[in-house]
């Protein structure tokens, strides 16, 4: 088999300079992509973004720009990159349509790690469950419970419905609700609580507590009791006040009373 040499070094001249520029496209292209996403990633270090999204956010803007690098040599070698595109996005549309419910739950992740309604260990209620927050994914939400059970939230859910932050303040108060009988002294009831509130140790005595009497109920006189303190002393305070005030009151000989019913029987005349 006979080799047009003359031919075949004019095909390579001709080609050696697009080959050339691809070449160049490539090694150039990627070094700015590079720098680009290792300067995104730097700003999403220094902007305190969060972790589990910084290295997400750092893939896909070092892989798209990568991949338009490609795009752009291979156009240099003449190759018809239009109808590869439309394939490509004809393929993207197809795998979004499958994945819509996955894609939702990641761009609702993605809304939560930018802008913080919760952080990890905070301790959430939403969609029914509350827990303390283990780990925040581009899908899903961790939560431990207080009987240490894991509970896997999609994330989709939780930026769709409401959810209740109880460890976003440093500082809140404990509302809680005591009940004496209708024959028992206020003024004395009112006493007893503020003496136990004053011994709790988990209280911040540097604010007032609110001891109000809230209701007249079916069978008793409640009082709406609301100390302050440190968000993490919420449940010492909680079980503190609830122990200590039942037993200064059985002290005090205050009575706390549980629902009754007065019954009146009437016997028509001549049938008593």
């Amino acid at each position: 088999m006979d080799f047009d040499i003359s031919k075949i070094l004019d095909q390579a001249y001709a080609y050696a300079p697009k080959v050339l520029g691809a070449i160049i496209t490539l090694v150039i292209g990627f070094w700015i992509a590079g720098l680009i996403s290792s300067r995104v990633k730097k700003g999403l270090e220094k902007n305190n973004v969060d972790k589990s999204l910084a290295p997400f956010l750092h893939s896909v803007i070092s892989l798209s720009l990568k991949f338009l690098v490609l795009l752009s040599a291979a156009s240099m070698f003449g190759i018809e990159v239009t109808s590869f595109i439309a394939i490509f996005s004809a393929l993207a549309f197809a795998i979004g349509l499958a994945l819509q419910g996955n894609l939702s739950h990641m761009a609702a992740g993605i809304l939560i790690l930018f802008f913080r309604p919760f952080r990890v260990g905070d301790f959430i209620v939403t969609n029914g469950y509350s827990g303390t927050v283990k780990e925040i994914q581009i899908f899903n939400t961790i939560l431990t419970t207080l009987d240490n059970r894991i509970i896997i939230i999609p994330n989709g859910s939780i930026s769709s419905n409401p959810l209740e932050n109880l460890t976003s303040n440093p500082v809140r108060k404990v509302p809680m609700t005591f009940g004496i009988s209708y024959g028992a002294d206020i003024d004395k009831a009112r006493k007893v609580i503020e003496e136990v509130a004053s011994s709790c140790e988990f209280i911040d005595h540097s604010q007032p507590v609110d001891i109000l009497v809230s209701e007249l109920a079916d069978s008793s006189v409640n009082f709406a009791v609301r100390p302050w303190c440190k968000t993490e002393n919420f449940w010492d305070v909680h079980f503190y006040m609830h122990e200590n005030i039942k037993k200064a009151f059985d002290k005090e000989n205050i009575g706390i009373p549980f629902p009754q019913r007065d019954v009146h029987h009437y016997y028509p005349e001549g049938k008593a």
